[in-house]
């Protein structure tokens, strides 16, 4: 199951206390203060695992708790810090503070990490408190408390190339050609409820990635649908391939449609570099008279007898090298 949405309530460790402890050795029956500080208490952090797709893992944990500090010990010995909880997630994952618009940290990268909430500080052991005037105090600080709070996690999925169509415009069959992805493919509209990635490799060592984003339909960008399910994965894409069945009778609306539904929900998808593909061009069906004033370039493509597949692979490269 995709899951690009979940809620989770955080706590970092507490500090752990500092000692009171006083030197005990031989011949010296008055030994000075020496006790330790406390450890801090474990962060709770997040960190990127590209081998990840989705929020699934953490969809059914809805709590974490790090482990709080140890206490200081005698002979200046500092308390071990307590452990740090990890969270793995997917790139592309957005963290905010519950019902925070703003993110606290956009998650790109492999290996990149944040920490949610910070552990403890230790508490200051007696041996600190010692003064000239002040030779033996009996006074430790008790370990601060680690941070907590709710979090909102986001996935916004990282694909170069977004597929963009109504339901059965042809989109599922492309990414299954183009790539190693196997996504459902039937003839029935909304097959594809969860978006899918494809790595599509060109030239010997080059390769972008492609998703096939679920079919939009008019007032997608209203939610109808799962419009803002579906919409939220194109923002990230470099570039978009519109996809239009040769059948359709008003192809032109229908590409005005699409473009209107993705301004209405962020204007700036609007101006990302796109290309345009007649598809289903294998049926050997009568073409709509819609195409013949269509006012856009658009190549025709057959996902399923290859037609078109390598030039629209060059024009996507080229797009994606401007």
């Amino acid at each position: 199951m995709f899951i690009d949405f979940t809620q989770v309530e955080l706590f970092a460790g507490k500090g752990g206390a500092g000692a009171v402890s006083f030197r005990k050795e031989k011949y010296i029956p008055k030994g000075g203060p020496d006790g330790g500080d406390g450890g801090r208490g474990g962060h709770v952090l997040f960190k990127v695992d590209t081998g990840l797709r989705t929020l699934h893992d953490i969809r059914y944990r809805k709590k974490y708790q790090a482990e709080n500090g140890y206490p200081g010990g005698k002979s200046n010995k500092t308390g071990r810090n307590g452990k740090d909880i990890l969270i793995p997630v997917p790139p592309g994952t957005l963290i905010r503070r519950k019902n925070d618009g703003n993110p606290l940290v956009d998650l790109t990268k492999d290996g990149q990490n944040f920490i949610a909430c910070h552990g403890g500080q230790g508490g200051k052991g007696n041996t600190r408190y010692k003064t000239a005037t002040q030779r033996a105090p009996r006074t430790a600080q008790k370990g601060a408390p680690g941070e907590s709070g709710f979090f909102d996690i986001e996935l916004k999925i990282l694909a170069d190339v977004g597929l963009v169509g109504f339901p059965n415009s042809g989109k599922s069959t492309l990414l299954s050609k183009l790539s190693a992805a196997r996504p459902k493919i039937s003839d029935y509209p909304f097959t594809t409820l969860e978006p899918q990635l494809g790595i599509v490799k060109y030239g010997e060592y080059n390769s972008f990635v492609l998703a096939d984003i679920p079919g939009l339909i008019q007032g997608a960008s209203e939610g109808k649908g799962l419009g803002h399910q579906f919409l939220k994965h194109i923002e990230r894409n470099r570039t978009h391939v519109y996809l239009i069945d040769a059948q359709d009778r008003s192809p032109a609306d229908t590409f005005k449609t699409l473009k209107k539904e993705l301004a209405q929900f962020n204007q700036d998808l609007v101006f990302k570099p796109y290309l345009i593909c007649r598809t289903k061009m294998d049926l050997g069906l009568e073409l709509s008279d819609g195409w013949e004033s269509f006012p856009d370039e658009f190549m025709d493509i057959s996902a399923i007898n290859g037609q078109g597949l390598d030039e629209l692979i060059q024009k996507i490269t080229e797009l994606l090298n401007v």
